[in-house]
């Protein structure tokens, strides 16, 4: 089995994660059951599919949870700007969040990439 723990793109999503549970944490609790919680299932699964790709036996499986790891961190951009459009979020924490999701989904992009030769 792949050790996850060795994969620089799982460190950047955990600190990602993270990074987000503290700025969410600032939300209001109107927030609490709906983007909060939405933005954080989001940045958690795309750390939680890395590892469970990991685990998989197969090349396939591990591409196939690499690939909704990729999405979840798509998902997460577009939820860290309604956050900011909201006044959740200030300017420069979106803007350290956003570089994050996006290093994140680069990083992602390459393992898909490279999975896929």
């Amino acid at each position: 089995m792949r050790d996850y723990r060795k994969l620089k793109v799982f460190h950047e999503a955990d600190k990602l994660v993270l990074a987000l549970y503290r700025a969410t944490a600032e939300f209001p609790k109107a927030e609490q059951f709906g983007l909060t919680s939405q933005m954080r299932r989001a940045a958690v699964s795309i750390a939680s599919n890395i590892v469970e790709g990991c685990a998989r036996k197969t090349q396939a499986d591990y591409l196939r949870f690499v690939e909704i790891a990729y999405a979840s961190s798509r998902e997460l951009e577009y939820q860290l700007s309604l956050a900011f459009r909201l006044s959740y979020l200030s300017e420069p924490l979106h803007i350290e969040l956003a570089e994050c999701c996006d290093k994140t989904y680069r990083m992602l992009n390459s393992l898909m990439t490279a999975l896929t030769k």
